[in-house]
């Protein structure tokens, strides 16, 4: 039995690596041209089956001749980037900003993630921003610090105008927005660098700080290899080498801390990589009239428990104004910005309205896609009867058109902790998606007062909610599609647009030079006025 299993074993690890080697070699060859023609192909027929508004923003004959268009311009063989590169310029055309396409890189056997879980690089350190025409360093740890509010002049020997530029053709906005660009072409600058080029493990920037200029060199590193200076001061040293037991009173002291962080992160929700809670409520000023929310994302956490403790808070000190800050939010969960929003009311609302879809089966769909591991499919196979009930019975026709109903998409009462006082809102164009969503219906019901840019996300709506996952056959480039165009009853006119701020202040470089917020002081003067 013992040896069967072996001879098992063996032959799913080769039948394994023999898989991986077949994917490299497909992700890094020169296609011919006729297989990349028929994954531009592929990719736009998936679009017209998936695809609910495919054609909002560009009518089908001009869509149809952007597709044939690329396939003319290649007109021989090419790698699998080029191929992202080109076809990522025609999608952007087609204006839905969930809609994204992103080249192969290459995988790694076991061995080999082993190794790179062992490798640390340094340039994750850095949070960018791209301000006034400028690529700054916006945040940064460790050695790093020191870098705060530097300019990036080049990337190895490249200028970083020439990237944005370039990159900016691959981003999509949802319709005519063009703030989304701006904002999250600096803020992921360093993942569109790698689908430019490919991974890689050195890069040299070249730095403006203040009057100097210089160059550093950013290399994947062994952790082991890595001096954390503040873990090897005296104390640290003292408590590592001493031979003094820990007290039974210290032992519990850190156990209980290590329950409260454990249940503060569920609650909060975390970011590992940032080290920042995903949700925090902070007071302004010396009392407690004016409350500040920051929400990074409406994802991760329980934010049932965050949203009534901290409404149960503001109702008890009550509070008067509360600012909510959305700047940098991608979005996230729907019954997260529906669950919110009922603290912000006092009247009975339906969130949204059914969402337009070109599937009766959609959550199968998206659990099946290309993304979703053999074992997931098994299981999902497996649950397939209730998944399928499940959907057909959320799915309905009216004028020709299927429609699926969210939880959100029915009338809910408001929570009976609802915030009476008056209300500011922060956005940028990095407020995209359910942040959009979550602004349309305070706009649309005059609740709030907007402050900043104008977001990424659509004021109308947004294709998004389900995705499929599909990867071209030829090229194995990925196309991430969109399924359920999700919008309110509240509409504005032209279309494309995003949520337009009530009073527009777009920071500046000098702004982060002296550390000032523009936004949040026109806030504080504007309640203090009144």
């Amino acid at each position: 039995m013992k040896k069967i299993v072996l001879f098992f074993s063996i032959v799913i690890i080769m039948a394994s690596c023999k898989s991986i080697d077949n994917y490299n070699l497909q992700a890094t060859k020169l296609h011919p041209v006729e297989d990349v023609h028929e994954d531009v192909d592929n990719v736009y027929k998936k679009l017209k089956k998936l695809h609910p508004r495919l054609y909002q923003f560009a009518n089908k004959e001009t869509l149809e001749y952007k597709f044939d268009s690329l396939k003319k311009a290649i007109n021989k063989p090419i790698t699998s980037r080029e191929f992202y590169k080109k076809l990522a310029v025609v999608t952007k055309y087609i204006g839905q900003g969930h809609l994204s396409v992103s080249p192969p890189f290459i995988r790694f056997n076991r061995k080999e993630r082993l190794n790179k879980n062992k490798m640390q690089f340094d340039l994750n350190n850095l949070d960018l921003e791209f301000i006034d025409n400028k690529l700054i360093v916006f945040k940064a740890k460790g050695e790093d610090s020191l870098l705060v509010n530097a300019e990036i002049l080049k990337v190895d020997g490249k200028t970083t105008q020439n990237l944005m530029d370039k990159y900016k053709n691959w981003i999509a906005s949802d319709g005519y927005n063009t703030t989304l660009h701006d904002r999250v072409v600096g803020k992921r600058f360093f993942r569109y660098y790698q689908y430019d080029i490919g991974r890689f493990d050195s890069i040299s920037l070249t730095f403006k700080n203040r009057d100097s200029t210089f160059t550093k060199q950013y290399k994947r590193k062994l952790k082991s290899q890595i001096t954390n200076k503040d873990s090897l001061n005296v104390d640290s040293l003292k408590t590592k080498n001493s031979k003094t037991k820990v007290s039974k009173v210290e032992r519990k002291a850190k156990r209980l801390k290590r329950k409260k962080d454990f249940k503060d992160r569920q609650k909060y929700g975390y970011s590992i990589l940032d080290k920042q809670k995903t949700r925090a409520l902070t007071f302004v000023g010396k009392d407690s009239t004016v409350a500040f929310v920051k929400i990074r994302q409406f994802s991760n956490g329980n934010y049932k428990a965050f949203y009534e403790e901290t409404f149960t808070i503001l109702d008890s000190l009550k509070t008067e104004t509360l600012i909510i800050d959305l700047r940098n939010n991608f979005g996230g969960r729907l019954n997260e910005i529906t669950n919110l929003y009922s603290y912000l009311t006092d009247k009975n609302f339906t969130f949204i309205n059914k969402s337009e879809v070109n599937s009766r089966i959609p959550t199968l769909k998206y659990l099946m896609g290309d993304n979703t591991s053999l074992g997931g499919k098994i299981f999902f196979g497996v649950l397939s009867p209730f998944l399928l009930v499940r959907d057909l019975v959320k799915t309905s026709k009216k004028d020709g058109k299927l429609y699926y109903k969210f939880k959100s998409a029915k009338e809910q009462e408001p929570n009976p902790l609802n915030f009476k006082g008056k209300i500011y809102v922060l956005i940028n164009g990095n407020s995209f998606s359910a942040s959009s969503m979550f602004s349309t219906q305070l706009k649309g019901t005059k609740r709030a007062t907007f402050v900043g840019e104008e977001t990424g996300g659509a004021y109308n709506g947004t294709v998004a909610g389900l995705y499929k996952r599909y990867e071209l056959p030829n090229t194995k480039v990925k196309a991430n599609i969109g399924m359920l165009h999700i919008d309110s009853k509240y509409k504005i006119e032209p279309d494309g647009y995003g949520i337009k701020p009530d009073i527009e202040i777009v920071p500046t470089y000098k702004d982060r030079l002296n550390n000032r917020d523009p936004e949040l002081e026109w806030i504080l003067k504007d309640i203090n006025k009144n």
